[in-house]
């Protein structure tokens, strides 16, 4: 907590010596900094977006090919099988 407490006395002590023009772009950052959720949000990335959309639209119009939960257990345990086959 020490530190913080040095941190925020060498701060105050800089923007006492800063000018409008200065205040106001540190102002500007600080604010960005306190913005940033540090958590990014897919949602908000049209890409990301854009990705998801053509599977979902293939699924949806029944073009896509899914499986089943007992469809994927048999070809895991099919594949497994084979895999400890190869092994001995």
């Amino acid at each position: 907590m020490g530190a913080v407490k040095a941190i925020d006395k060498r701060i105050n002590n800089y923007i006492g010596q800063l000018n409008e023009k200065q205040k106001k772009a540190v102002l500007t950052v600080v604010k960005t900094f306190a913005d940033e959720k540090g958590v990014y949000d897919y949602w908000e990335d049209e890409s990301f977006v854009a990705k998801l959309d053509k599977p979902t639209a293939e699924y949806e119009s029944g073009k896509a090919k899914v499986y089943t939960l007992t469809e994927l257990e048999a070809g895991a345990r099919k594949a497994y099988k084979a895999k400890q086959k190869a092994n001995k």
